[in-house]
């Protein structure tokens, strides 16, 4: 059944945000200071009253007040109609469900992005090619947002710096455009794999930071933990057709230091919860919201198993998750291993 659309006095461009949590609804700020009128789809009757009605997401980002070109609706075929640009913002266990609800709706032109850092945890699949599959798009046209950014620190227009990727120039360009404020910086970048591989498994290293964190080992240990983080980013994202050189940039290294080293990190409090022996389920029931770091180990695990990988970082980490060791048993492993190389060779 076809629905109204209120034509747009000012005619601002539109821009589609599916969903409005806290990640999703920063990206919506970033827009709207770009004079787009963006329109967050949620499935919840109130939160799509809070945003409309009193301008704020508090469940998400307490204590600030949202453009008045945002709007909320839970009528997906509403948020879509005559957008420009749809930004994906969907946990990595929903987003083949809201892809296939948005298909229907989607127009010809829109430009489809992404910013969810994971992998669909049945088939392993990157998020980009999900939406291709759900999408019924090249997977050349679908654009990843990826980088060292936190929502709360983008909502309040402090500088931040990102990375636009898409193996379609234009499209990785278009969403340039779209985003690039003078509060936010956005590169581009061709390496789709890349910057999805980095930006889901710098969830895990994060985890384990919360964890030597939370067990008091200090800065070494830490610092120790990250560089070693980084070369199993490069070690699986090489495997799977990633360029090196994209783990040193924004979307790799990056993403690991802000995501590591942060309060607003979701999977480092996770991780240091989790260092008193608190269980898995009662950390996640606390923290509220998704931890992306703990369904990426799984898949990981399975990706590295599958691509003949070493990574003892996800190895422990899956242990500890999934397996009851404790997280001190982890970290001694770790410590424990065989003497070997820093340098490894990619060819």
């Amino acid at each position: 059944m076809s629905i109204e659309i209120e034509a747009h006095k000012d005619c601002k461009r539109k821009a589609a945000v599916i969903v409005g949590g806290s990640w999703g609804t920063a990206l919506a700020s970033v827009l709207a200071c770009n004079d787009f009128d963006v329109q967050i789809w949620t499935r919840s009757e109130e939160q799509a009253a809070e945003i409309n009605d009193r301008h704020t997401n508090k469940k998400y980002l307490p204590g600030i007040e949202l453009s008045l070109s945002i709007s909320a609706t839970t009528n997906i075929e509403h948020a879509l109609h005559d957008a420009e640009l749809a930004l994906f913002a969907a946990p990595s266990g929903a987003m083949r469900a809201v892809a296939s609800m948005a298909a229907p709706f989607l127009e010809a032109d829109t430009l489809c992005v992404h910013a969810t850092k994971g992998f669909e945890a049945e088939s392993l699949k990157r998020m980009s090619i999900v939406l291709s599959e759900e999408l019924r798009r090249p997977a050349e046209s679908i654009v990843v947002l990826s980088g060292p950014s936190h929502a709360e620190e983008v909502i309040r227009k402090q500088p931040t710096t990102v990375v636009v990727a898409a193996e379609k120039l234009s499209a990785a360009e278009q969403a340039q455009d779209a985003f690039m404020t003078q509060a936010f910086r956005v590169y581009t970048n061709n390496d789709v794999v890349g910057v999805e591989v980095a930006g889901a498994i710098k969830n895990i290293i994060a985890l384990g930071a919360g964890l030597t964190d939370g067990l008091q080992f200090g800065d070494n240990a830490k610092a120790a933990l990250l560089t070693r983080g980084l070369a199993e980013i490069s070690r699986l994202g090489s495997a799977l057709g990633a360029s090196p050189l994209t783990f040193a940039g924004l979307a790799g290294v990056g993403d690991l230091v802000v995501t590591c080293t942060s309060k607003h990190s979701r999977n480092w409090r996770a991780g240091y919860m989790l260092a008193d022996g608190t269980p898995l389920s009662e950390v996640l029931e606390r923290m509220g919201m998704v931890v992306e770091g703990v369904r990426t180990t799984k898949a990981a695990y399975k990706l590295a198993k599958d691509a003949n990988v070493e990574m003892p970082i996800t190895e422990q980490l899956y242990a500890v998750l999934f397996e009851g060791k404790s997280p001190k048993d982890a970290v001694e492993h770790l410590m424990g291993r065989l003497k070997t190389h820093e340098i490894e060779s990619f060819d």
